[in-house]
């Protein structure tokens, strides 16, 4: 798994990205690419992004006309990051609220263990852990994150931290082969669709994830989650719960 791809949905992110970690971004023993997609922003994002890519290898930006939303901007990424065959293809959010050395512990999660397929990171404050969360946006996803287990029935702590790798398997392009439902919970759908499309059950899906407690997450000023935008994501759960049925469990 030496060729890791890394997606980072871009949307009038000028004044918030961190120039210096992106171009500097490594990942010691593999071979690191960034795909950087501007969705459509309306400030110079995207010349920032391509001044990065020329200044960095294995960087390229993909431009979106016209602003789709951060699902779409992911999911145009990863169906074009899997075009190049790497081993691995991920999400980071642009504002590094990860920063982008945890990447390498999501790396070690998938290379020690063949049956885990998906990392996400989970934003767990831990004694020794540097979690930095504003007190409303964490009572908020606590209350979303419990309804997402529910919908999911998966055990999930946080589905909504913006960094996420998947083992490259010949289920992961069908999961991102399709526009999301959901504008801003994407991240439960794409859980949902891998259990609804694995032939051989939830069972396994529930196995081969992950959640991987970081070390460090600082919630970055600047963000354009609103608090309307947890009402609208009630919705978005049932027709996430309504549109991808369950595979029985496997008999084999």
């Amino acid at each position: 798994m030496s060729h890791i791809a890394l997606v980072v949905p871009c949307y009038d992110e000028e004044s918030r990205l961190d120039v210096a970690a992106l171009r500097g971004a490594c990942l010691p023993g593999h071979d690191l690419e960034l795909l950087l997609v501007d969705d459509g922003s309306r400030d110079a994002t995207r010349a920032v992004l391509e001044s990065i890519a020329k200044d960095r290898p294995r960087t390229s930006v993909l431009s979106l006309e016209r602003n789709a939303g951060k699902a779409e901007a992911v999911r145009r990424g990863v169906v074009d990051a899997l075009g190049r065959n790497p081993g691995a293809v991920g999400f980071w959010d642009a504002d590094l609220a990860t920063p982008l050395a945890e990447l390498a512990d999501f790396v070690t999660a998938l290379e020690s263990d063949p049956e885990v397929d998906i990392v996400i990171g989970s934003r767990v404050k831990l004694m020794g852990r540097a979690i930095e969360r504003r007190r409303w946006r964490h009572y908020s996803g606590r209350i979303f994150a419990t309804a997402a287990a529910i919908a999911l029935d998966l055990p999930v702590y946080d589905t909504q931290c913006g960094s996420k790798l998947f083992r490259v398997t010949p289920l992961l392009p069908r999961v991102f082969e399709q526009p999301f439902l959901a504008r801003w919970v994407f991240d439960v759908e794409i859980l949902a669709r891998f259990l609804a499309y694995d032939a051989r059950g939830p069972g396994h899906v529930a196995r081969s994830l992950v959640e991987l407690p970081l070390h460090r997450w600082v919630d970055v000023a600047g963000s354009k989650v609103r608090a309307i935008d947890f009402a609208r994501s009630a919705a978005d759960l049932a027709r996430i719960r309504l549109a991808y049925p369950r595979q029985p469990p496997s008999r084999a």
